[in-house]
Protein backbone atom coordinates (compact mmCIF):
# COMPACT_ATOMS: atom_id res chain seq x y z
CA UNK A 1 0.00 0.00 0.00
CA UNK A 2 1.47 3.27 -1.32
CA UNK A 3 -1.00 5.40 -0.82
CA UNK A 4 -4.17 5.86 2.16
CA UNK A 5 -6.08 8.80 0.53
CA UNK A 6 -10.10 7.85 0.34
CA UNK A 7 -11.43 4.50 1.64
CA UNK A 8 -13.16 4.24 -2.14
CA UNK A 9 -9.64 3.86 -3.50
CA UNK A 10 -10.23 0.01 -1.38
CA UNK A 11 -12.02 -2.79 -2.29
CA UNK A 12 -14.30 -3.77 0.43
CA UNK A 13 -12.01 -6.86 1.55
CA UNK A 14 -9.38 -5.08 1.05
CA UNK A 15 -10.70 -2.49 4.15
CA UNK A 16 -11.62 -5.35 6.15
CA UNK A 17 -8.09 -6.70 5.33
CA UNK A 18 -6.58 -3.62 7.47
CA UNK A 19 -9.30 -3.53 10.04
CA UNK A 20 -8.05 -7.06 10.77
CA UNK A 21 -4.55 -6.18 11.52
CA UNK A 22 -5.36 -3.44 13.51
CA UNK A 23 -6.82 -5.66 15.82
CA UNK A 24 -3.64 -8.08 15.73
CA UNK A 25 -1.72 -5.25 16.35
CA UNK A 26 -4.26 -3.99 19.49
CA UNK A 27 -4.10 -7.69 20.49
CA UNK A 28 -0.04 -8.53 20.13
CA UNK A 29 1.86 -5.48 19.91
CA UNK A 30 5.40 -5.37 17.56
CA UNK A 31 7.18 -2.56 19.32
CA UNK A 32 9.84 -3.06 16.95
CA UNK A 33 8.23 -3.38 13.06
CA UNK A 34 9.19 -0.33 12.32
CA UNK A 35 12.62 0.52 13.89
CA UNK A 36 14.73 2.89 11.76
CA UNK A 37 11.50 4.20 9.96
CA UNK A 38 10.92 7.55 9.70
CA UNK A 39 7.17 9.04 9.47
CA UNK A 40 6.98 13.14 8.44
CA UNK A 41 3.85 15.19 9.07
CA UNK A 42 2.70 18.01 7.75
CA UNK A 43 -0.07 20.45 9.26
CA UNK A 44 -1.50 22.87 7.47
CA UNK A 45 -4.30 23.25 10.24
CA UNK A 46 -5.05 22.42 13.68
CA UNK A 47 -5.21 18.86 15.10
CA UNK A 48 -4.75 17.34 18.54
CA UNK A 49 -6.17 13.46 18.04
CA UNK A 50 -4.61 13.34 14.17
CA UNK A 51 -1.25 14.65 14.97
CA UNK A 52 -0.51 12.65 19.05
CA UNK A 53 -2.19 9.34 17.79
CA UNK A 54 0.18 9.43 14.35
CA UNK A 55 3.24 10.37 16.44
CA UNK A 56 1.87 7.77 19.24
CA UNK A 57 1.75 5.41 16.71
CA UNK A 58 4.78 5.55 14.90
CA UNK A 59 6.51 5.11 18.45
CA UNK A 60 4.82 1.97 19.21
CA UNK A 61 5.66 0.71 15.92
CA UNK A 62 9.70 1.44 16.80
CA UNK A 63 9.64 4.30 14.73
CA UNK A 64 10.07 8.26 14.52
CA UNK A 65 8.49 10.89 13.24
CA UNK A 66 8.54 15.11 12.73
CA UNK A 67 6.17 17.27 12.76
CA UNK A 68 6.18 20.66 10.60
CA UNK A 69 3.13 23.12 10.98
CA UNK A 70 4.18 26.17 8.40
CA UNK A 71 4.74 29.36 9.58
CA UNK A 72 4.99 28.07 13.18
CA UNK A 73 8.68 27.47 13.90
CA UNK A 74 9.26 27.13 10.05
CA UNK A 75 8.63 28.93 6.85
CA UNK A 76 5.34 30.08 5.88
CA UNK A 77 4.42 27.55 2.72
CA UNK A 78 2.60 28.96 -0.35
CA UNK A 79 0.28 26.58 -1.80
CA UNK A 80 -1.40 28.36 -4.72
CA UNK A 81 0.09 28.11 -7.77
CA UNK A 82 0.89 31.27 -10.48
CA UNK A 83 1.47 33.70 -7.66
CA UNK A 84 3.54 36.77 -7.39
CA UNK A 85 5.17 35.51 -3.75
CA UNK A 86 5.77 38.63 -2.27
CA UNK A 87 3.53 38.12 0.87
CA UNK A 88 3.83 36.05 4.30
CA UNK A 89 4.68 32.89 2.66
CA UNK A 90 8.72 32.33 2.25
CA UNK A 91 8.66 29.17 0.42
CA UNK A 92 6.31 27.15 -2.14
CA UNK A 93 5.09 24.25 -1.70
CA UNK A 94 6.69 22.49 -5.01
CA UNK A 95 9.78 22.85 -2.90
CA UNK A 96 9.23 22.41 0.58
CA UNK A 97 6.75 19.08 -0.02
CA UNK A 98 9.72 17.45 -1.95
CA UNK A 99 12.00 18.35 0.41
CA UNK A 100 10.56 17.18 3.44
CA UNK A 101 9.65 13.92 1.53
CA UNK A 102 12.63 12.90 1.00
CA UNK A 103 13.48 12.92 4.67
CA UNK A 104 10.91 10.58 5.63
CA UNK A 105 9.83 7.17 4.20
CA UNK A 106 5.97 8.04 4.56
CA UNK A 107 4.48 11.43 4.75
CA UNK A 108 1.18 12.82 5.47
CA UNK A 109 -0.27 15.73 4.61
CA UNK A 110 -3.23 17.75 6.48
CA UNK A 111 -4.78 20.43 4.60
CA UNK A 112 -8.54 21.57 4.76
CA UNK A 113 -10.85 23.23 2.36
CA UNK A 114 -10.37 26.89 0.93
CA UNK A 115 -14.16 26.80 1.74
CA UNK A 116 -14.38 29.64 -1.01
CA UNK A 117 -15.15 27.21 -4.61
CA UNK A 118 -17.40 24.11 -3.91
CA UNK A 119 -16.33 22.62 -6.89
CA UNK A 120 -12.48 23.34 -6.50
CA UNK A 121 -13.60 21.99 -2.80
CA UNK A 122 -14.50 18.88 -3.94
CA UNK A 123 -11.99 18.30 -6.95
CA UNK A 124 -9.25 17.83 -3.75
CA UNK A 125 -7.49 20.73 -6.11
CA UNK A 126 -5.03 22.03 -3.60
CA UNK A 127 -4.37 18.48 -1.75
CA UNK A 128 -3.95 16.82 -5.22
CA UNK A 129 -1.37 19.72 -6.34
CA UNK A 130 0.70 18.72 -3.21
CA UNK A 131 0.38 14.67 -3.59
CA UNK A 132 1.77 15.00 -7.02
CA UNK A 133 5.01 16.12 -5.46
CA UNK A 134 4.71 13.20 -2.99
CA UNK A 135 6.98 10.31 -4.84
CA UNK A 136 7.17 8.65 -1.28
CA UNK A 137 4.23 6.56 0.42
CA UNK A 138 1.17 9.31 1.52
CA UNK A 139 -1.29 9.36 3.98
CA UNK A 140 -3.93 11.99 3.61
CA UNK A 141 -4.69 13.45 7.31
CA UNK A 142 -7.79 15.27 6.48
CA UNK A 143 -8.47 17.05 2.77
CA UNK A 144 -10.94 19.22 1.99
CA UNK A 145 -13.65 16.45 1.31
CA UNK A 146 -12.10 13.53 2.71
CA UNK A 147 -10.84 12.03 6.08
CA UNK A 148 -10.22 8.28 5.35
CA UNK A 149 -8.18 7.95 8.91
CA UNK A 150 -11.15 9.23 11.04
CA UNK A 151 -13.22 7.01 8.93
CA UNK A 152 -11.83 3.70 9.46
CA UNK A 153 -11.40 4.41 13.11
CA UNK A 154 -14.84 4.86 12.96
CA UNK A 155 -15.64 1.51 11.35
CA UNK A 156 -13.27 -0.31 13.58
CA UNK A 157 -15.25 1.03 16.56
CA UNK A 158 -18.81 -0.09 15.24
CA UNK A 159 -17.07 -3.71 14.68
CA UNK A 160 -16.05 -3.08 18.26
CA UNK A 161 -19.64 -2.70 19.61
CA UNK A 162 -21.22 -5.28 17.38
CA UNK A 163 -23.60 -2.84 15.25
CA UNK A 164 -24.77 -5.14 12.96
CA UNK A 165 -23.38 -4.43 9.27
CA UNK A 166 -26.44 -3.60 7.32
CA UNK A 167 -27.59 -1.65 10.81
CA UNK A 168 -29.61 2.30 10.27
CA UNK A 169 -26.98 4.60 10.18
CA UNK A 170 -27.56 8.11 10.87
CA UNK A 171 -25.01 11.22 9.85
CA UNK A 172 -27.45 13.82 11.45
CA UNK A 173 -25.67 17.78 11.17
CA UNK A 174 -25.61 19.67 14.22
CA UNK A 175 -25.02 23.48 15.55
CA UNK A 176 -22.27 25.02 15.22
CA UNK A 177 -21.68 28.55 15.17
CA UNK A 178 -20.02 29.10 11.55
CA UNK A 179 -19.13 27.24 9.12
CA UNK A 180 -17.27 23.67 9.48
CA UNK A 181 -15.81 21.85 6.20
CA UNK A 182 -17.26 18.86 4.66
CA UNK A 183 -14.53 15.92 4.95
CA UNK A 184 -15.83 14.46 7.98
CA UNK A 185 -19.08 14.16 6.69
CA UNK A 186 -18.52 13.05 3.02
CA UNK A 187 -16.19 10.29 4.32
CA UNK A 188 -18.54 9.34 7.29
CA UNK A 189 -21.70 8.74 4.71
CA UNK A 190 -19.47 6.93 2.56
CA UNK A 191 -17.85 4.82 5.31
CA UNK A 192 -21.14 3.60 6.55
CA UNK A 193 -22.48 3.06 2.86
CA UNK A 194 -19.34 0.84 2.15
CA UNK A 195 -19.98 -1.32 5.73
CA UNK A 196 -23.07 -2.08 4.29
CA UNK A 197 -25.45 -0.02 5.99
CA UNK A 198 -28.88 1.89 5.75
CA UNK A 199 -27.84 4.98 5.49
CA UNK A 200 -29.76 8.22 6.13
CA UNK A 201 -28.26 11.78 5.96
CA UNK A 202 -30.47 14.07 8.40
CA UNK A 203 -29.77 17.80 7.72
CA UNK A 204 -31.97 21.42 7.73
CA UNK A 205 -32.91 22.63 4.50
CA UNK A 206 -29.79 24.19 3.10
CA UNK A 207 -27.23 21.86 4.37
CA UNK A 208 -27.52 19.01 1.69
CA UNK A 209 -24.51 17.01 1.17
CA UNK A 210 -23.30 17.95 -2.69
CA UNK A 211 -24.97 15.65 -5.16
CA UNK A 212 -21.11 14.27 -6.12
CA UNK A 213 -20.81 12.95 -2.14
CA UNK A 214 -24.01 11.09 -2.01
CA UNK A 215 -23.46 9.83 -5.12
CA UNK A 216 -20.39 8.23 -4.11
CA UNK A 217 -22.28 7.05 -0.92
CA UNK A 218 -25.20 5.27 -2.94
CA UNK A 219 -22.02 3.39 -5.37
CA UNK A 220 -20.56 1.81 -1.95
CA UNK A 221 -23.78 0.87 -0.92
CA UNK A 222 -24.95 -0.69 -4.06
CA UNK A 223 -21.64 -2.85 -3.98
CA UNK A 224 -21.80 -3.56 -0.16
CA UNK A 225 -26.52 -4.30 -0.42
CA UNK A 226 -26.68 -0.81 2.40
CA UNK A 227 -28.72 1.84 0.85
CA UNK A 228 -28.28 6.14 0.91
CA UNK A 229 -30.72 8.77 1.91
CA UNK A 230 -31.33 12.13 2.53
CA UNK A 231 -34.12 14.07 4.86
CA UNK A 232 -34.66 16.72 7.05
CA UNK A 233 -37.06 14.68 8.84
CA UNK A 234 -35.98 13.89 12.27
CA UNK A 235 -38.48 11.25 13.68
CA UNK A 236 -38.27 9.47 10.19
CA UNK A 237 -34.22 9.79 10.04
CA UNK A 238 -33.83 8.68 14.13
CA UNK A 239 -36.38 5.81 13.91
CA UNK A 240 -34.98 2.03 14.40
CA UNK A 241 -31.69 4.41 14.25
CA UNK A 242 -28.27 2.03 15.85
CA UNK A 243 -26.05 4.91 15.35
CA UNK A 244 -26.38 8.97 15.27
CA UNK A 245 -23.12 10.49 14.02
CA UNK A 246 -23.13 13.98 14.79
CA UNK A 247 -21.22 16.50 12.83
CA UNK A 248 -21.44 20.29 11.77
CA UNK A 249 -20.84 21.28 8.48
CA UNK A 250 -20.99 24.45 6.65
CA UNK A 251 -24.58 25.06 4.51
CA UNK A 252 -23.84 23.94 0.60
CA UNK A 253 -26.37 26.04 -1.05
CA UNK A 254 -24.32 29.21 -0.08
CA UNK A 255 -21.21 27.90 -0.04
CA UNK A 256 -18.66 29.90 0.95
CA UNK A 257 -20.91 32.93 1.97
CA UNK A 258 -20.07 33.38 5.50
CA UNK A 259 -22.93 35.89 5.65
CA UNK A 260 -25.71 33.70 3.88
CA UNK A 261 -24.44 30.47 6.13
CA UNK A 262 -24.68 32.47 9.39
CA UNK A 263 -28.49 34.15 8.53
CA UNK A 264 -28.99 29.89 7.45
CA UNK A 265 -27.86 28.70 10.59
CA UNK A 266 -29.09 31.62 12.76
CA UNK A 267 -32.50 29.25 13.46
CA UNK A 268 -31.31 26.02 13.99
CA UNK A 269 -29.64 26.30 17.26
CA UNK A 270 -31.50 23.60 18.66
CA UNK A 271 -30.05 20.53 16.05
CA UNK A 272 -27.97 20.00 19.62
CA UNK A 273 -28.25 16.05 20.24
CA UNK A 274 -30.02 15.47 23.45
CA UNK A 275 -32.12 12.48 25.30
CA UNK A 276 -35.07 13.09 23.92
CA UNK A 277 -33.32 12.71 20.23
CA UNK A 278 -33.35 8.56 20.96
CA UNK A 279 -36.80 8.03 22.07
CA UNK A 280 -36.93 6.34 18.45
CA UNK A 281 -33.79 4.69 18.11
CA UNK A 282 -32.61 0.95 18.51
CA UNK A 283 -32.72 0.86 22.69
CA UNK A 284 -28.64 0.11 21.82
CA UNK A 285 -28.03 3.38 20.21
CA UNK A 286 -24.96 4.80 20.44
CA UNK A 287 -23.58 8.48 19.48
CA UNK A 288 -20.86 8.78 17.79
CA UNK A 289 -18.63 12.01 16.71
CA UNK A 290 -15.25 12.82 15.55
CA UNK A 291 -14.54 15.45 17.96
CA UNK A 292 -12.96 18.30 18.75
CA UNK A 293 -17.49 18.79 20.02
CA UNK A 294 -18.99 21.93 21.88
CA UNK A 295 -20.90 20.61 24.12
CA UNK A 296 -24.41 21.81 25.23
CA UNK A 297 -24.02 23.38 21.48
CA UNK A 298 -23.61 20.46 19.50
CA UNK A 299 -24.21 17.80 21.52
CA UNK A 300 -25.39 17.97 25.19
CA UNK A 301 -23.87 16.98 28.92
CA UNK A 302 -26.24 14.52 29.21
CA UNK A 303 -25.62 12.80 26.36
CA UNK A 304 -21.67 13.32 25.79
CA UNK A 305 -21.46 11.81 29.21
CA UNK A 306 -24.47 9.27 29.36
CA UNK A 307 -24.18 5.42 28.08
CA UNK A 308 -24.82 5.85 25.06
CA UNK A 309 -21.56 7.99 23.47
CA UNK A 310 -18.66 6.10 22.09
CA UNK A 311 -16.90 9.54 21.32
CA UNK A 312 -13.44 8.42 23.64
CA UNK A 313 -13.93 4.72 22.34
CA UNK A 314 -13.71 6.24 18.71
CA UNK A 315 -10.77 8.47 19.31
CA UNK A 316 -8.65 5.69 20.41
CA UNK A 317 -9.30 3.81 17.95
CA UNK A 318 -7.55 6.30 15.50
CA UNK A 319 -4.42 4.89 17.51
CA UNK A 320 -5.18 1.62 16.26
CA UNK A 321 -5.95 1.79 12.82
CA UNK A 322 -3.14 4.05 11.89
CA UNK A 323 -0.77 2.02 13.24
CA UNK A 324 -2.32 -0.68 10.94
CA UNK A 325 -2.35 1.88 7.88
CA UNK A 326 1.84 2.61 9.05
CA UNK A 327 2.91 -1.53 8.89
CA UNK A 328 1.23 -1.62 6.06
CA UNK A 329 2.77 0.69 3.79
CA UNK A 330 6.20 0.44 5.51
CA UNK A 331 6.41 -3.31 6.37
CA UNK A 332 4.13 -4.61 3.59
CA UNK A 333 1.40 -7.18 4.05
CA UNK A 334 1.46 -9.35 7.00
Amino acid sequence: MKRFLDLAHFERDEVLSLLELARRLENHPEPHALTGKILGLVFFNPSLRTLASFQAGMARLGGTSFVITPGQGTWQLETRLGVKMDGAAAEHVREGIPVLASYCDALGIRAFADGRDLQADLAETNFNAMAELVDKPLINLESAMNHPCQALADWKTMDDLGVPRHGKFVLSWVYHPRALPLAVPAATVHMAAMRGMQVTVLRPEGFELPPQVMEKARRAAALAGGTVHETSDRDEALEGAHIVYAKEWGATVCYGDAEADAELRRGLTHWCVRNDWFTRTAADCRLMHCLPVRRNTAVADEVLDGPRSVVLREAHNRLIVQMAVLYRMLRGVQ
